[in-house]
């Protein structure tokens, strides 16, 4: 494996961006794939790369751990990213964040987040495939990483660490190890980093991403909006105490604080990994893949993980019973947080609706997201939710009904009406991707 020597970086998003580009030290930075378009990359991001920047993209939707084999349109959007942004790899989650369709029978759900696939054997075989069809699509190599879950599936097969290792012996593929899912996955599910650790292939690391978080009633929310602690950064140096580390890069995705404290989270960084280096005693080896004649996983293969993945997703999002055999209190936990995060992002992209509503477009959202899951992005979500409110007998109020009636007529048709500031939605919408 050819490893890129990236350094230390910063999640690039709009509202920092003159913070990066005047900031000290910063080697490389990583994009999320789907804000860009390749024809229109930000100012701020063709002058990081015409300083010798580095830029990475950060995929979000591919979803390599779903049951289906990854989206050919997807594929062909991030590879174009990576060409257009002269990136030297790309990287993308394993995760599942769609269910149901053709494998079902059944209409496709979205999750709006990265959900975690079972630790299975046939889920790995699924997963390798749909890797190994992603790695011959892009023109870089892929890297994935690992995500933080609040829920496990039961009867699982192997530990995180096993998983990684076989996925990565198998297919050759990079890791990005989030050492703050690591932390998350220690509040949440009760698994000890520096175990996954000494099980992961470190050798197949691409980069490290670092985040911050907080806890709530036992639960660890991996929010990118607060600071750093230190449990996650104490994993850091146990990482590079066993590996360098090829890069590392602190992720905030809002709540940005004053550069001075960004910076300031990357000295911290940086002092991590150099306490880890200080202890690392001997090199890792080179992980060579194994050479294998792939055998192509069965139609059946991909039914089972379907018809399971969609049970879960079903019951997170449209209020079906949980599977068995599930923690239904953390069930519980994640359907109320990917109903509260459908409710922040539609808001984002359409921000007339909580003007609209006033104080009633949160209740009324989650009323309406109980039991009508997400079937496509998150502006065909806001569509869907303004045309359940002007059903007959769901508004009293005749000047809200009118003001809902023109904004979704203005958005309906083949082309907004011009007087509307189409643009501002736009934005919105790649700004609230990168909550996912």
């Amino acid at each position: 494996m050819t490893t890129v020597r990236l350094g230390t970086g910063i999640g690039w998003r709009p509202e920092i961006a003159d913070a990066v580009e005047a900031m000290p030290g910063v080697d490389w930075v990583e994009v999320v794939a789907e804000n860009v378009c390749p024809g229109h990359l930000p100012e701020s991001l063709l002058r990081l790369r015409e300083r010798g920047v580095t830029v990475v993209p950060h995929g979000v939707s591919l979803g390599l751990g779903g049951a289906e084999r990854p989206n050919e349109g997807r594929l062909t959007a991030l590879a174009e990213r990576a060409t257009a942004l002269g990136s030297p790899l790309v990287t993308e989650h394993i995760a599942f964040v769609r269910a149901g369709g053709p494998l079902t029978a059944s209409p496709g759900i979205e999750a709006g987040h990265l959900l975690p696939v079972p630790r299975t054997r046939e889920a790995l075989d699924v997963l390798c495939e749909n890797v190994r069809i992603a790695q011959d699509a892009l023109p870089v190599p892929l890297a994935v990483e690992n995500i933080a879950a609040l829920f496990s599936w039961p009867g699982e097969e192997m530990t995180e660490g096993q998983f990684l290792y076989e996925l990565a012996d198998r297919t050759g593929v990079r890791l990005l190890i989030d050492v703050a899912n690591l932390h998350t996955n220690h509040v949440n599910r009760g698994e000890d980093p520096a175990k996954a650790l000494g099980e992961l292939p470190v050798e197949a690391i691409a980069y490290v991403h670092v985040a911050g978080g907080f806890e709530r009633d036992g639960v660890w929310h991996d929010s990118h909006a607060h600071p750093v602690p230190r449990p996650v950064l104490d994993i850091l140096t146990d990482l590079a105490s066993r590996v360098s580390p090829p890069g590392v890069l602190l992720e905030r995705d809002e709540n940005f604080p004053a550069p001075a404290e960004l910076e300031r989270e990357l000295d911290a960084i940086r002092g991590a990994v150099e306490a880890g280096a200080r202890a690392r005693v001997v090199p890792a080896p080179e992980l060579v893949p194994r050479p294998a004649a792939f055998e192509p996983v069965t139609e059946a293969t991909r039914e089972r993980l379907a018809l399971a993945q969609t049970a879960v997703l079903s019951s997170l999002v449209a209020g079906t019973p949980v599977p068995e055999g599930f923690d239904r209190t953390r069930m519980r936990v994640q359907a109320r947080a990917l109903a509260a995060k459908r409710a922040d992002v539609v808001g984002k992209v359409a921000p007339e609706l909580p003007e609209i509503l006033g104080d009633g477009y949160r209740p009324a959202f989650l009323a309406y997201a109980g039991t009508r899951p997400m079937t496509g992005g998150y502006r065909h979500d806001a569509m869907a939710f303004v045309e359940h409110l002007l059903h007959p007998g769901r508004l009293d109020d005749s000047r809200t009904r009118r003001a809902l009636r023109e904004w979704h007529r203005d958005r309906s048709g083949p082309r907004p009406r011009a007087h509307r500031p189409t643009v501002r939605l736009a934005r919105a919408t790649r700004r609230a991707l990168l909550r996912r």
